[in-house]
């Protein structure tokens, strides 16, 4: 699949840009400051929902306007399918797909996929829990949309038991009314939080040999590189004496178990964790506090890994969001857009030459780079040259 048409209404940088592309590779040069990354940044923002950049949609929308417009015309095999997203700073984001009444925004997810490379991506290895369960989650999302509602059910409901936990501290007694209140969220949230576990485990499986294979393809292949996915059930159940009876080594392993066991699971993780989630006022157990720990060789890639090392882990996940999303869809046009955003600069010459390698066979392939130089061989396509305001064609 590919691109074939993008315009921008106030933005960020831009008041209004227009610009035709195609399949194969293009490369979107200049100086750095002048909207480079915000091009390719509005593409992975249409295919997701989300931008690499910042997590809130804000920023998005030029400077004194109301609002921004993202439009694209995406053609896979013989079809080409029109895609608007209007970002809003005041009220809900909206879409409209082949120009028909406006949608969700969420209902547009699944038209299109990316896989968006960043020197952001560092902290992916380097970073807080937060940054590889945001990976996670989001290619959950790219691969099957209806995951969108299952995130924002989580969500929406931790919030709620937090507003109540925080709540009976500051009141300084845990009431029978709080007991009950408690216990009804306990039970949304042991589901909630069961149904997106379930997912999270369910793709970190079909990750593993990706990721393997990546950090081979990009090194001499003399380490191996994995994932591994720590739950806080765990955690709280062997913390706790009385609770540590129910682990059974079926149990401790999380992923032979359906979404019903991981529900009791939680609810028995919950009433483990209530006098310490009673006296932070938070909630201690659940998917938002898991952790996927990185590994090269037998040790954790942060903290152990080189910075050349680092790197190759960082892009190795993304290789595998896409060689993930190859095995869930092989058919004709339907492998995702490619977008390397200023990374060849952050490379050295040998994960440079490999990683243009590994992508340049893609149906499209999208790079930005201050320095043309900067840019492989292997990658030689159409380019584009970035100025104030706007884009020209040009070597």
């Amino acid at each position: 699949m590919y691109v074939e048409f993008l315009s921008l209404t106030d933005f960020r940088s831009y008041s209004q840009l227009d610009v035709e592309l195609g399949p194969g590779v293009t490369v979107f040069v200049g100086p750095n400051g002048l909207g480079k990354t915000n091009i390719v940044e509005a593409i992975g923002y249409l295919a997701s929902m989300s931008s690499h950049r910042v997590s809130a949609d804000v920023p998005l929308i030029r400077f004194g306007a109301e609002r921004a417009l993202v439009r694209a015309r995406i053609r896979r095999g013989s079809q080409s399918t029109a895609v608007e997203m209007e970002i809003n700073a005041a009220k809900s984001n909206r879409a409209r797909i082949n120009r028909a009444n406006p949608v969700r925004a969420r209902d547009a997810l699944g038209i299109f996929r990316t896989v968006l490379f960043a020197p952001e991506d560092l902290a992916l290895v380097k970073g807080d829990p937060s940054n590889r369960r945001r990976f996670l989650d989001d290619l959950l999302v790219a691969l099957r949309p209806r995951h969108a509602a299952t995130r924002s059910d989580y969500e929406r409901v931790l919030k709620q038991r937090n507003a109540l936990l925080k709540s009976a501290r500051a009141s300084g007694k845990f009431t029978e009314g709080h007991q009950a209140t408690l216990d009804v969220w306990n039970q949304h949230m042991a589901v909630a939080g069961a149904q997106l576990l379930r997912a999270r485990l369910d793709l970190i499986d079909q990750l593993q040999p990706h990721i393997a294979r990546a950090y081979n393809d990009l090194t001499d292949g003399s380490k191996l590189a994995g994932a591994k996915y720590k739950s806080t059930i765990q955690t709280a159940l062997a913390d706790d004496g009385a609770a540590e009876e129910e682990l059974s080594e079926t149990a401790q392993d999380l992923y032979p178990l359906s979404v019903e066991q991981l529900t009791e699971m939680y609810l028995a993780a919950f009433d483990a964790q209530r006098r310490k989630e009673l006296e932070r006022g938070v909630s201690l157990v659940g998917p938002h506090r898991d952790e996927i720990e990185l590994t090269l060789g037998e040790a954790p890639a942060k903290g152990y890994a080189s910075h050349g090392e680092t790197w190759s882990v960082a892009l190795s996940l993304r290789l595998a969001s896409y060689y993930v999303f190859l095995a869930d869809d092989d058919a004709a046009g339907a492998a995702p857009i490619l977008i390397l955003d200023d990374v060849f600069a952050e490379l050295d010459v040998q994960r440079r030459a490999r990683l243009a390698e590994l992508v340049a066979t893609t149906e499209q392939v999208l790079v930005t780079a201050a320095v043309a130089e900067d840019v492989p061989a292997a990658l030689d396509g159409r380019r584009i040259k970035v100025v104030a305001g706007g884009v020209s064609d040009g070597d």
